[in-house]
């Protein structure tokens, strides 16, 4: 069985909780064992069994975010080890990009990042697809090195055993579920709404700037209404053919929600699409009222809900 350690800020818990989750088939199958700081008992000394499961762990797995890189001890301390044993032969060190951030200029930036691309995990329409990507991937290499094996065995190079790491914990069956959900506020959820309405903004701001230097005859325009409403306008030869109104709105309940309609005049209050926040155990998410292509409830990222909007919008050009 392979030995996983994984190293987190703890500002990034939810993506820890929710990779958890997606690896959940992996370890019943007997494939892999993860461990996280959540598992050193209590009376435990954190440094020691921190320091124990890293150097006795085949796969070392790393939530890298801008919180990530500032932590001095997940940075200076985990990494740094983590290095070591990589290019020691000993472990195999695989970076998860949770949020944009500087990792290519760090000792990372030569290790080959998960999702595919190193795309982000927060810049993918749902944390579902981005996380599906990083599992099979790892379940690719972790097959990979334990092939030919009689049982779930690990292949990797040969990490350190428990006799010879004291306060390494010993494998031993334990729950896959042991994320307790968590509890999300007004404030929480309305700031949720802002700033995916920003980023929508700042989204379709830029995707119009784009619009005339990527097709000859066409010219796009985008103008604020308010604070939280902008309007966006596509022209062909100088001819209007295709707008929006995006805003924040509260015409469905009295939390916020975002709202598109296919018509650029602010005066218009009709609605194309509504998208409203939800949560499931461990994250906020937008999900659309009123259009849902898929037939499944999606769990939408601040970027699948501005790249849904957008293909909204683009689909007049048609």
């Amino acid at each position: 069985m392979t030995r996983a350690f994984v190293s987190y800020c703890h500002a990034d818990e939810q993506y820890r909780a929710e990779l958890d989750k997606h690896l959940s088939l992996l370890r019943r199958q007997g494939l892999v064992d993860i461990w996280s700081d959540h598992r050193i008992p209590p009376g435990g000394e954190i440094e020691a069994h921190i320091s124990a499961e890293l150097d006795a762990a085949d796969l070392v797995i790393l939530l890298v975010s801008s919180d990530f890189m500032n932590s001095d001890y997940c940075y200076g301390v985990e990494v740094q080890r983590a290095m070591e044993r990589h290019h020691a032969g000993s472990a195999i060190v695989v970076p998860i990009i949770v949020r944009p951030c500087d990792w290519t200029s760090s000792p990372l930036g030569g290790l080959k990042a998960l999702p595919k691309d190193a795309k982000p995990l927060v810049k993918w329409a749902t944390l579902d697809d981005a996380f599906l990507d990083v599992v099979q991937s790892l379940r690719r290499l972790i097959t990979e090195q334990t092939k030919g094996k009689p049982q779930a065995t690990s292949d990797f190079p040969v990490a350190r055993s428990t006799d010879s790491a004291p306060g390494v914990a010993s494998a031993r069956p334990r729950s896959g579920t042991l994320s307790l959900q968590k509890e999300f506020r007004d404030i929480d959820r309305d700031k949720f709404v802002t700033d995916g309405f920003s980023y929508i903004a700042a989204f379709f701001e830029n995707s119009l700037q784009e619009i005339a230097s990527r097709n000859p005859g066409y010219e796009g325009l985008f103008r604020r209404t308010a604070d939280v409403g902008f309007i966006g306008t596509i022209y062909r030869d100088g001819k209007r053919v295709a707008g929006c109104h995006i805003r924040i709105t509260h015409s469905y309940g009295s939390r916020g929600q975002i709202g598109y309609s296919g018509n650029d005049s602010p005066q218009d209050n009709s609605f194309n699409e509504i998208l409203s926040v939800d949560a499931d155990d461990q994250s906020m998410y937008l999900k659309g009222m009123m259009t849902n292509r898929s037939g499944r409830e999606q769990k939408l990222t601040h970027e699948g809900a501005a790249e849904q909007l957008w293909q909204l919008f683009i689909e007049r050009l048609k």
